[in-house]
Parts: C-alpha cells; sequence; structure tokens
C-alpha cells in the first residue's frame, strides 16, 4: 500500500495545472491516467473518495460551482507556491503602459528548459522535480505557454543544480543538461538509438556523420549538444577522437562491457523462479541470459498495445496488474528490476533511484515496427532464407546514402483531402494527401523530372545499383518517377514507387541516377490507420470491402491522431449527404443471419414503437433472432460491468463520428453510434436499437470491452424506420399537432401489430400500417385511418407577435397557430391566455448579467475577433474569458437536450436560448416576423440571425450569471466613412477569426450592455519581432486602392 504522504504530494501534483480546478467526478480519471492507479481512498481508512479529500484540507480544497458540481483545487504549501504562481499566470490579464505593445500573445519559440546552476534550495528542487515530472507526463497537463517559458526558463536558471561530485547522478544531469529541439527525443531515447546505430555499425560511425544517419533512420534532427555529451556516456558508447585534415573528428564504437553485479544466490534462484513460473506468459521463453532480443516479439506487442492506451504514460508499477487484466496471464516481475529489456518498443523514464518507479511511453508506431523486426532477425535461424523485402530492410544500414529527402508533413489547417492508393488492411491504408503542397507539388516535380531526363543528354543511367537505393525510373506512357529498390534480380529490378506506393519489375535500362534538385518533395506516399477498424485490421471481409469502396477514389479526412502513421476517419462528400466510410465498411461485419428483411403483404405482431420524429417517421422492434441474441449479448455485459468495480477504465478517450460504444440507459446498457461532436464534452448519439437521438456527456459513454467488440458490432441495428402508408398526398410536412398525436397514441401502447405495404429502399423505411392488438387487422381502426380522419392537418396560419409602443409585448396568435408556440415532447400546455394570468417558469429572476468589465481607456487587452465586417464594425470577445464561455456553451447543450420544451411566450428585447446549427446560443429576439421566424442578436458572438419559433426556449437564470461576451468595436486610428467591398475585404482577412492585442481608446456607454462600443487600436503579435498595427495596414490599403481608382 502507497504511503499517504506520497498519495497526498501526487494528488497534489494532479491537481496543480488546473487553475479552475477539476470535478470531482473527474478526479480519478485524472489521478489514474497520470499514475496508472486509483487513489486508495479505501486502503487509508475512508468509505468513499469525498471523506478522503475532506481529511486532507491541506492538499485539496473542494467547493461547489454555478452548475452544482464538486470542484477541487490543489492547496499550495511553501514548497509548491511558484507552481501554483506559475499556473495562475497563464490566463492572467497582462499590464503594459504607453505605445509598447504587449508580446505575451506571440506565437514563437523559446529555448527549451535546461536545469543547470547552483545547488538547489528545498523549495526549488520540489519546484524542479514536481514541474518536471508533469511535463513529462503530457502535454495537456501543464504545457507552458510561450509567453511564460521566458519567466521559467530564468526561475530554473537561478534555483536548478547539478551535484558534479555524485557519479550516480550523472546521467540524470545530463538529461536535463541536453537542450532538445522542437522534434528532439527524451534523452533517454536518444541513447537507446544510438545504441542501436552502433550494434548495427561495428565497425564504428564518424562523429560528423551521426547527425545524418540519425536523421535517416528516426526523421528527426540530432541536437549538437547531444553530440558533446557523447564521451560523457560511457555507457552509450566509446569515442576515440581522430584528426581528419585540418579538422578534429572522431570514431564512434558501441560501448564496452561493463561485468554485471554479481546477485546473490538466493536472488539468483528467485529470479529463475519468476522466469521459468508456469504461470508466466508462455510467449516468454527461459534463456540463460535476458535481452532486449531475447524477449518473444508477441510479448512485447502485447506490451505495446497497452501502452498506446495510455498517451501520457503509464507508471512501470502499474503494468503487471493491467497485463494481467487483459490477457489472463501473469507479467512476469523481474522485468520490472530491469525495465532496459523493454527499451526497444517503449521509452524509459525513471524518476527516482528505485528502477521499479519509471514512467513507461510507448514508442512511435514505426519505430516499436522496426525493433521488433530486429529481433525476429536475431532470433531467425541461420537456414532460413531471408525474402527480397526482409533483404531491403537489412540492407537500408549497409548501404548507407548521401540523398536526404524531408520526412513528410501532416496538414494541419483548412480542409483536408487524401487519395486512397491501396492497401493490406485497414491498419496500413496507403495514401496521398490532395492538395497544393502535395499532389499539386508531386505532378509540377514528375513534369519537371520528364523534361530534364528527356531534353538532357547527359544523364546517365544508375551505376552501382544496390538495394534501397534511390534512382528515377522512366515508367510506361513516358513518366519520370522517383523510385526505391527493394531487390535485384539478374538484369530485373523490383522497384517500389515512393510517391505511388505500387512496386513493380523494371529493366536496368530504365533505371537513372536521381538528380539532388528532385530530392526537396518529401516522398507523397503515406501510410494511415482507419479509426474504428483496429482491432479487426486483418479480417477478409472488412479488409475486401474497405479496398472496393475506398481505392482510387478521393476522400475529405478528419485526423484523429497525427504520429507516424496518423488516425483518420474518411468522408465520401459526392453526394448531397456526408457518408462516414469507416462506419459504412463496418456494417461488413454484421451477421447476415441476424438481419431482418421486411416482406411486403406480411403481417407481424408483438412490435414495440420505440421513437417518434418530428416528419411522422418511427422506429419499430420487431421480434427476430437479433433481438433475442442482443438481448443475450446485453446481458453478459451487464454482468461483467457488475463485477467491475470501476468501469471507467472503459471511458471513451477518442470519440469521432460512426464509433460505436455503449451508453447507461434506464439502468441497462444500450448500443449508441455518435453521429455529432459537439464539444469536448458534448455529443450527439443515436440509439442503435431504438433510433432515438440524444445529447450526452462524453464522460457517459463506455468502450466496449475487448472479449464483447466481435460480438456486439455482429448484431445489426434492432430498430427498423417505418412510415405510416397510406396518408393524404397532400400532407407534406407534419403539424405539430399531428406528431403530438401519434407520439401520444403509440408510445403509450406496448405493442402493435403491424402490415407491410410497400419498401421504399432509397430512403431506407418501410410503409406499414399499425394496429392496436385489439383492432387487428381492422383497417378502419388502424392507425393510419385515425390519423387521417382527424382535424390534426391544417398547417397554422402565419404568425404576427405585434410590440406595443411601451415596450412591453402584448402576443396575438390565431387560433389555430396557438399549437406552434406551446408544442412540447409530449403534450400540449397551456394557452397563451391561461399562461398570461398565471406566473410562468420562463420569467426569470434575474433580468441581466452583470457587465462584462473592460480596460481602461490606453490599457491594452487581450481580444479575439469573432465577426469583422469592416473597419467601422466588428466584434472582439476577451481572450482571457472563453474558456469560461466555452464552459457555458457545453451546459446549455446539455440542459437544453434534455429538457422538456416549455411553452415561449415571445416578446421582443427580452432574453432567451435558441438552437441555431446544433447549438444553443443566448439570444435577445430583435425582430418578429410574420413567417414564424425570429430576428435574433447572438449576445455573445456578435452575429444577427434567423431562427424558427420552434427553436426557442426561456434562458434559465443558471445562464445568465456570465457577462454576455461580444463587445461591438470601432477601429481607430482611421476615418470613419463608407467601407469599400475592397477594403472590407482586406480589413476581414487581416482579423477575423484571430487573437488579437486590443488598445482602447475610447468607450461609448448604454444602458443595455450588448449597445456599448468601444473604439480601439489592433495590433497583430504574433510575429517574432514585428508587431503590425491594423491600422496602419488598413490606411496604406486605402491609398493603393485610391490610386487603382
Amino acid at each position: 500500500m502507497q504511503e499517504p504522504e506520497l498519495i497526498a504530494k501526487t494528488l497534489r501534483a494532479v491537481l496543480h495545472p488546473f487553475k479552475n480546478g477539476i470535478p470531482l467526478s473527474e478526479l480519478q480519471g485524472e489521478y489514474k491516467s497520470l499514475t496508472g492507479e486509483w487513489i486508495p481512498f479505501r486502503h487509508l481508512g475512508h468509505g468513499t473518495l469525498e471523506g478522503y479529500l475532506q481529511s486532507i484540507p491541506g492538499v485539496v480544497r473542494m467547493e461547489g460551482n454555478k452548475m452544482g458540481e464538486v470542484v477541487c483545487h490543489a492547496v499550495a504549501c511553501n514548497e509548491t507556491v511558484p507552481i501554483a504562481q506559475l499556473v495562475a499566470r497563464q490566463r492572467s490579464s497582462k499590464r503594459k503602459m504607453g505605445r509598447q505593445v504587449n508580446c505575451q500573445m506571440r506565437l514563437k519559440n523559446t529555448s527549451p528548459v535546461t536545469l543547470a546552476g547552483v545547488p538547489l534550495t528545498s523549495e526549488a528542487k520540489y519546484f524542479q522535480e514536481t514541474l518536471t515530472w508533469l511535463l513529462r507526463r503530457s502535454e495537456k497537463r501543464l504545457t507552458v505557454p510561450p509567453r511564460f517559458q521566458k519567466e521559467l526558463q530564468v526561475h530554473l536558471s537561478r534555483s536548478s543544480s547539478i551535484d558534479s561530485n555524485d557519479n550516480l547522478n550523472t546521467s540524470i544531469a545530463e538529461t536535463h543538461t541536453v537542450a532538445s529541439g522542437p522534434s528532439a527525443a527524451h534523452v533517454n531515447e536518444v541513447q537507446s538509438r544510438i545504441k542501436e546505430i552502433l550494434s548495427k555499425c561495428s565497425s564504428g560511425v564518424w562523429v560528423s556523420k551521426m547527425p545524418q544517419i540519425y536523421r535517416e533512420m528516426y526523421w528527426e534532427e540530432l541536437s549538437t549538444a547531444v553530440l558533446r555529451q557523447l564521451e560523457n556516456w560511457p555507457h552509450v558508447c566509446t569515442v576515440e577522437k581522430v584528426h581528419r585534415g585540418d579538422q578534429m573528428d572522431g570514431l564512434l564504437y558501441p560501448a564496452k562491457k561493463i561485468p554485471p553485479i554479481a546477485k546473490s544466490d538466493t536472488e539468483q534462484e528467485k529470479a529463475s523462479q519468476n522466469v521459468t513460473s508456469s504461470k508466466v506468459d508462455p510467449l516468454l521463453k527461459p534463456n540463460m541470459e535476458t535481452t532486449p532480443a531475447s524477449l518473444s516479439s508477441d510479448f512485447k506487442q502485447k506490451v505495446v498495445n497497452i501502452l498506446l492506451k495510455y498517451s501520457s504514460g503509464l507508471w512501470a508499477n502499474a503494468l503487471p496488474k493491467l497485463y494481467q487484466d487483459t490477457y489472463q496471464v501473469k507479467f512476469p516481475e523481474d522485468i520490472l528490476n530491469n525495465l532496459e529489456l523493454l527499451s526497444d518498443v517503449c521509452i524509459v523514464d525513471y524518476v527516482s533511484e528505485v528502477p521499479r518507479k519509471a514512467i513507461l511511453y510507448a514508442k512511435p508506431q514505426r519505430r516499436i515496427d522496426e525493433n521488433l523486426n530486429v529481433t525476429e532477425k536475431v532470433r531467425r535461424h541461420d537456414g532460413v532464407k531471408a525474402t527480397a523485402e526482409q533483404q531491403y530492410e537489412e540492407s537500408k544500414d549497409q548501404h548507407p546514402e548521401n540523398i536526404t529527402v524531408p520526412p513528410l508533413i501532416i496538414p494541419s489547417e483548412g480542409s483536408v483531402s487524401v487519395m486512397v492508393l491501396e492497401l493490406k488492411n485497414t491498419n496500413e491504408v496507403l495514401i496521398r494527401y490532395v492538395g497544393k503542397d502535395y499532389s499539386s507539388a508531386q505532378e509540377q516535380m514528375e513534369d519537371d523530372m520528364k523534361a530534364y531526363y528527356s531534353q538532357n543528354s547527359t544523364v546517365s543511367l544508375a551505376q552501382s545499383l544496390s538495394v534501397g537505393q534511390l534512382v528515377a525510373v522512366h515508367a510506361e506512357e513516358d513518366a519520370w518517377l522517383r523510385a526505391r529498390i527493394i531487390s535485384l534480380e539478374d538484369k530485373r529490378i523490383k522497384v517500389c514507387y515512393v510517391d505511388h506506393g505500387f512496386s513493380e519489375f523494371v529493366e536496368s535500362n530504365s533505371v537513372y541516377k536521381l538528380q539532388k534538385q528532385f530530392n526537396s518533395l518529401p516522398f507523397q506516399a503515406a501510410k494511415c490507420k482507419l479509426a474504428g477498424l483496429e482491432v479487426f485490421c486483418d479480417d477478409p471481409v472488412l479488409v475486401k470491402t474497405v479496398e472496393s469502396q475506398t481505392c482510387s477514389k478521393i476522400f475529405a479526412v478528419e485526423i484523429l491522431e497525427k504520429s507516424d502513421i496518423p488516425l483518420l476517419v474518411l468522408y465520401d462528400t459526392s453526394g448531397e449527404d456526408d457518408i462516414n466510410i469507416n462506419a459504412t465498411c463496418l456494417k461488413a461485419l454484421y451477421d447476415k443471419s441476424l438481419e431482418l428483411h421486411l416482406q411486403v403483404d406480411a403481417l407481424y405482431t408483438n412490435v414495440r414503437v420505440t421513437s417518434v420524429f418530428s416528419d411522422g417517421s418511427l422506429y419499430c422492434q420487431v421480434p427476430s433472432k437479433g433481438l433475442s441474441r442482443l438481448s443475450e449479448i446485453l446481458q453478459k455485459l451487464e454482468d461483467y460491468f457488475h463485477y467491475k468495480t470501476q468501469t471507467s477504465e472503459f471511458n471513451v478517450s477518442l470519440p469521432f463520428c460512426g464509433k460505436i460504444c455503449l451508453f447507461p440507459s434506464k439502468g441497462k446498457w444500450a448500443r449508441v453510434e455518435i453521429r455529432i461532436i459537439h464539444t469536448r464534452r458534448a455529443l450527439d448519439v443515436q440509439f442503435m436499437d431504438t433510433g432515438t437521438v440524444a445529447t450526452v456527456k462524453v464522460s457517459e459513454l463506455r468502450e466496449i470491452p475487448p472479449q464483447f467488440l466481435r460480438e456486439v458490432i455482429a448484431i445489426p441495428p434492432q430498430a427498423i424506420k417505418c412510415c405510416l402508408a397510406d396518408l393524404p398526398p397532400n400532407t407534406g410536412m407534419w403539424t405539430p399537432d399531428a406528431v403530438l398525436w401519434l407520439r401520444d397514441t403509440v408510445m403509450t401502447c406496448p405493442e402493435f401489430s403491424m402490415k407491410v405495404v410497400k419498401q421504399d429502399g432509397s430512403k431506407g423505411s418501410a410503409h406499414v400500417y399499425l394496429f392496436a392488438p385489439e383492432n387487428f387487422p381492422d383497417m378502419d381502426h388502424s392507425v393510419n385511418r385515425q390519423i387521417k380522419n382527424a382535424d390534426l392537418w391544417k398547417h397554422q396560419k402565419d404568425v404576427f407577435l405585434s410590440v406595443a409602443p411601451s415596450g412591453t409585448s402584448s402576443t396575438k396568435v390565431t387560433g389555430d397557430a396557438v399549437s406552434a408556440l406551446r408544442l412540447t415532447s409530449g403534450r400540449l400546455e397551456k394557452s397563451f391566455s391561461d399562461s398570461a394570468r398565471e406566473p410562468s417558469s420562463a420569467v426569470s429572476t434575474i433580468d441581466m448579467p452583470p457587465p462584462l468589465p473592460l480596460s481602461k481607456t490606453g490599457e491594452l487587452m487581450d481580444v479575439y475577433v469573432s465577426v469583422a465586417c469592416h473597419p467601422g464594425h466588428f466584434i472582439v470577445q476577451p481572450w482571457k474569458e472563453l474558456h469560461n464561455l466555452e464552459a457555458l456553451m457545453e451546459e446549455m447543450i446539455l440542459y437544453y437536450s434534455r429538457a422538456e420544451e416549455k411553452p415561449v411566450n415571445i416578446e421582443k428585447n427580452k432574453l432567451y436560448a435558441a438552437k441555431i446549427e446544433n447549438q444553443w446560443y443566448r439570444v435577445i429576439i430583435k425582430g418578429i416576423l410574420r413567417n414564424g421566424f425570429l430576428s435574433v442578436y447572438e449576445l455573445d458572438y456578435g452575429k444577427h440571425e434567423f431562427v424558427s419559433i420552434e427553436k426557442v426556449q426561456p434562458l434559465m437564470d443558471t445562464f445568465r450569471k456570465l457577462p454576455f461576451q461580444a463587445i461591438t468595436a470601432q477601429l481607430a486610428g482611421v476615418k470613419s466613412q463608407q467601407w469599400s467591398e475592397e477594403a472590407s475585404i482586406v480589413f476581414r482577412n487581416l482579423v477575423e477569426k484571430k487573437p488579437l492585442v486590443a488598445q482602447i481608446q475610447a468607450v461609448n456607454e448604454s444602458t443595455n450592455s450588448w449597445d456599448r462600443k468601444i473604439v480601439t487600436f489592433l495590433v497583430d503579435t504574433s510575429l517574432p519581432d514585428t508587431d503590425i498595427w491594423i491600422h496602419d495596414f488598413v490606411s496604406q490599403s486605402l491609398v493603393e486602392f485610391s490610386k487603382d481608382d
């Protein structure tokens, strides 16, 4: 059991990066994501987590937020005051005087943190250790913005130290003193990689050549600081200094072996028992000497699969339990005493002198695959002949080239499209990015190659060909392509076209030397993984389906994870609706025997209607083999989770559209598919077996346990889409009264009988007759005939709401229109005449939120420009409040998607919540139109919109506390005028959707906060050394426009 002091210290470290605290419900998840363990409050003598937290007031402070949640904050002690101050400054406003612009908004590269200097005080040592630990744990936990890196550098340079007399700490000190570039690996990983390079080049490597070899093998730059430290790493390499002409160089050799410290007989016997135990993973074969190569690649892959789930790292001592829980096989404990055995597939970050006290990080997938291949090569019998492709892999290091091609950068801005070239499985899909710097640049390069090689008589065939060599190939149709040789067979050469992904045999007289000018463009053929299909990546049915759906086609993509092999979702946008290719292909795994195909003129009994939509469509469940199978598997899941004390280990960490997961509904687990992602906390799901659509929290979703995944996916959706047959052809859109009548009729009856009269394949629905059990099969008493004969189909006349001169509103509604304004999900509410006499829940006790505080005249303020029409009118939002606005928007989505719709008494100039494009906004009614629409103004974003009356709900008191965020502004430093279209476009491109610095010159106050207006300078501080004053740029543009005129 962990000691209470260590748990408290770790808990404080978890809480410190969160300035606004962590909700109590999410604290366990955050703690486990950092440490790999749950907070052991029961072992500490407390029945609940909250009880334990209340017992340590010196570590955690708990308070309720505006939504009623309990939020936990770190309590700063003397040792952690510097950390608390650093985190507090992350979103604090800036104070500078005069015209010197505050450059804290700049995004520029700064020197990395180095820890060297005078001996540490206890306070500074705690600060250094905790901050270093947090920075290593996850970029998301405490990513120090560029604006604070200089402050951090100064603090650390004053307080950090290395004891040069302590040989034990040498490697740790060197780890902290090496300044790596933006893409440099942790020094432990760098050391491991240098060892790997030297193991393949036993004859030695020139120090001056090491950066090039390192870059070619790992696609990363090797810092010059590392080269200076090589002499101090005798455990990594041996350096022999050599004169080369007038320059001093060096040769690197593998490190000299150091005799291991002899273990006692007892320890050796114990280790032997651990390794040879019958319960140990059978993939681990006993060896006289355990080395990284002696561990089975299957065992290492299992470890990698676990680490990939913990992108923030995993404590080493948590690995055995996770391994045993996942694979039901005991993890060999002796490996924890020598974690270097796993160094070829993961990064080992030691945080203390205790070997087991280390954090494990998964290496990039490309490097893991290569290391596993190396292991297999060591274990391969000498008599086994390697294939041509294996010869190519092994020859990379035997034939180093001087040709260096930059790595392919994954697009990060704008819409991204790819062309799918081919695939072996769904985890190795070969693609090419489409765009100016990708496919267009490739086409231009190949045109240039054709011109060069066709017209230049001095070009020569490639000589001394070797496997792995880059060449230019004269291919079919007079095309010139870049290629890499992968095998040599007499005069036939097998090449892989590095920009197109396919391989073929070519004649030696078509292979030419690749000129240097054609090396600047990265290889365009790249691999990706398809999200949601990883577990079934090798399934032949799935692979065949994906291949037929995607190969040689262009798709829009959503990039979920950027890595060596990025994780993508493909979308076909060629039709009216975007089609999620990943989700579509997953349907190939459906068990065809469980699919239900309704037959025309067939009769079905015991049918249950599960949901009704506003267009009159409904979803039904029909008794079937698939429904029975679904009940069985859901019961298995219920039993499985019942014996799990915590289900948070199955939390959905990476939601995306089309993903299938579990959701607790009415005390049972239900299958849902993610349809729309609103924010990082809220999303829309559709229940696969009832058809219902709902907005839920991400934290409520659960991953399907791996052992049940194939069974759950194999069952087709059990909700069948239907519509009532033979309704009047002039029905058009369903009226609210008709929808309510149908909902009340079918949702209150437990079962129906159903007759299918038609199948509509284009819409994927069946036209049916529904009967209550007692009315079957009397057509005159069917639900269809009842709703057809009811007086429910008269559409409302236009609604007109007049505004009284006094400013208060009176409502005039025609009789047929009443239902439109008082429609709820399940019943009709009181008419407006009744609600006017009684106090309404829509009337708020808090009329207006407090006004947004503005900076004083002449002071600076960080802002975000949400809307820009022209220099005379644009909207800014205070940068430091954006996170509060995002939280408010999330809460509004969750509240209004679940709340029962309420009757709304529409009044002009009053506050409401309005649903606009799947989001809920705080709005004020600016105008009431005759066609049932309203003109509204978004009080937080400054936009004018039109919305249907049905999309408006009362704005609850909870959402009236945050000041309205939109500030109307006018640019200072330019004359007011009628702005031309050209000037407006220039201004919009300069400022819209960008963070800037504002220097307020004047504030025009008003009674209503949304009518206030400021006159301000705007400054773009994103460049490293130059501040762009927007008014200067606009003035110059006006002069140029006048010259053109």
